[in-house]
């Protein structure tokens, strides 16, 4: 894309692991609900949609056929014109070998790793490098998930010894942390960015109320964002959000205004990768 702005991905996470139609009931939590939500978030300006699965008590879930059960839906109503990334998150549930299992049996386009689960520590190393490695021969787009600056600086140390493959990494930076009333501030992508001297190719969710300005601030500094239900019901002005595209709305208007073309599902694949 020489000589072109490099087009916004605008991804949309519409239910999280925890959210549930008691907090709003617009929370997609059916493979027909998310499917569409996704089509919806797709028209308000969404090249990606984050998944999320449930079990039949509408608790988080890794299982494969309900992501394969999902999956399918979301392409009968969007066909390929969203990019579905499926998250591997433990919330407490899962782990590293159950999160890795699936994606290895489940093939997904793209996936969501949190660096801090894949790889706890050194004795995790070996076995870690194995699955990133199969994930590359895959092409499988990996997002790398890391939830403040020295956990980039020692994804940085797993890519300079060969644990991650590559040199150019796809991150999300996390603004906050799943609690009480937390709301996420544009400037808290600020320690990120000045440990990003890889220039890895980067996005950012965040919580509250701010969401919004935290995804503006995402393009306006050559980043990316996610945002939705998962982590904010509330639209800029403080009112409750009616679903999730108006939150994908509000964040397309502000890139717009940045002069900052949106992505489609094609560009997001050839940026994420590289």
């Amino acid at each position: 894309m020489a000589g072109q702005q490099i087009p916004f991905i605008l991804a949309v996470a519409p239910n999280g692991a925890r959210k549930t139609p008691a907090d709003h009931p617009a929370v997609p939590i059916t493979p027909d609900d998310i499917a569409r939500t996704a089509a919806a978030c797709r028209e308000a300006g969404a090249c990606m949609i984050h998944l999320h699965v449930r079990d039949r008590d509408g608790r988080h879930s890794l299982d494969v056929d309900a992501y394969r059960t999902a999956i399918d839906a979301i392409r009968r109503t969007a066909g390929q014109d969203l990019l579905v990334q499926v998250t591997t998150e433990a919330v407490g549930i899962y782990h590293r070998e159950e999160q890795m299992a699936m994606v290895r049996a489940l093939r997904p386009e793209a996936v969501s790793l949190a660096v801090r689960e894949i790889v706890p520590d050194a004795e995790a190393e070996p076995d870690a490098a194995g699955f990133f490695a199969w994930l590359h021969s895959e092409a499988i787009l990996p997002q790398y998930i890391l939830y403040s600056d020295d956990d980039l600086r020692r994804f940085d140390d797993l890519v300079a010894r060969g644990v991650v493959p590559g040199e150019r990494q796809v991150v999300l930076f996390v603004l906050g942390r799943y609690t009480k009333d937390q709301t996420s501030e544009p400037t808290d992508v600020l320690p990120f960015l000045a440990a990003n001297t890889r220039d890895h190719l980067w996005s950012l969710c965040a919580f509250g109320r701010r969401e919004a300005a935290c995804a503006i601030a995402a393009a306006a500094l050559g980043g990316h964002a996610r945002v939705g239900f998962e982590n904010n019901l509330h639209l800029p002005d403080g009112s409750l959000a009616p679903d999730n595209a108006a939150l994908v709305a509000a964040v397309a208007r502000g890139a717009a205004a940045l002069g900052k073309p949106l992505a489609d599902a094609d560009q997001a694949r050839a940026l994420m990768a590289g």
